[in-house]
């Protein structure tokens, strides 16, 4: 599967590309990068339309602001080579690093975790994945069941392993970040976490102490009674994905769901709830 990388200028800078990153995230774009100049957008190149994302802009420019953009095809083997040009490792909180295969092992961390990315998200570089590796490393996951849901390069799913989880559960419904999320298990010996293709929709009679879904807002308001399903009784809902927005709809949803509030954790426009169920 391609990818869209569609670069949009947006002046003034707030709070308009945020007000921007929150309405392509509703019509299929899946990742951002800010940019000194607006925003990176990253959307599968069969859920780009160009009408609609028009469309998009120009609601929001009717508010006071100007939005240019351009966008170009990404092939996988170009978002590897991308990736690889631009890669540096990440250590979060003194105890994780994330590295490519090419980069030296990390003998100061407790976890040292190769990724190696393809078309799928998840190097920890995003506030998001940052915010749920801080969140995970807090977490006693100890002989506990693990669910990574919408995994991308499988990370969160490989540091619950390495952190001790007696099963660790993956699920993605992109085939690219299936095949990747297998090939990162075994550049760190967790062949025994169970990937899977597919969503919510798979998870039958499966129960977990805890669930990380690392996804969008939409599939997170759409799935999380599911996720509710196969939480046990003081299991825990990590959720991250989102921005700060839309955090009322989130814990709203969520609490109607049953489900007691924790903590919430932000990072710049991103956010990440944190909740039980009783």
């Amino acid at each position: 599967m391609d990818y869209i990388e569609a670069n949009f200028v947006v002046n003034p800078l707030e709070p308009f590309s945020e007000v921007l990153t929150v309405e392509l995230a509703e019509i299929g774009f899946e990742s951002f990068v800010e940019t000194e100049t607006g925003v990176l957008g990253y959307a599968q190149a069969g859920d780009f339309n160009n009408e609609t994302v028009a469309q998009c802009i120009a609601e929001i420019v009717s508010n006071g602001c100007n939005i240019q953009y351009e966008y170009k095809i990404i092939s996988a083997q170009n978002w590897n080579k991308s990736w690889e040009d631009s890669f540096e490792p990440i250590v979060i909180d003194n105890l994780c690093a994330i590295r490519a295969p090419f980069h030296t092992l990390n003998n100061n961390v407790d976890y040292d975790i190769v990724i190696e990315p393809k078309m799928s998200f998840g190097t920890g570089h995003h506030e998001t994945t940052s915010m749920m590796i801080t969140e995970l490393l807090k977490l006693n996951v100890t002989d506990k069941n693990i669910l990574d849901m919408g995994c991308g390069t499988s990370v969160l799913a490989i540091l619950s392993f390495l952190k001790g989880a007696s099963y660790v559960c993956a699920i993605d419904n992109s085939e690219w970040a299936y095949t990747n999320s297998k090939e990162n298990c075994l550049l760190n010996n967790c062949e025994k976490i169970d990937v899977k293709l597919g969503d919510a929709s798979i998870l039958n009679a499966e129960k977990f102490d805890i669930i990380l879904a690392n996804i969008n807002r939409n599939i997170l308001l759409k799935d999380m009674t599911e996720y509710v399903k196969a939480l046990k009784k003081d299991g825990q809902l990590l959720m991250s994905g989102f921005f700060n927005v839309d955090v009322d709809s989130i814990t709203n949803c969520a609490e109607e769901l049953g489900l007691k509030f924790i903590a919430i954790k932000t990072m710049n426009t991103w956010a990440l709830t944190h909740f039980m169920k009783k």
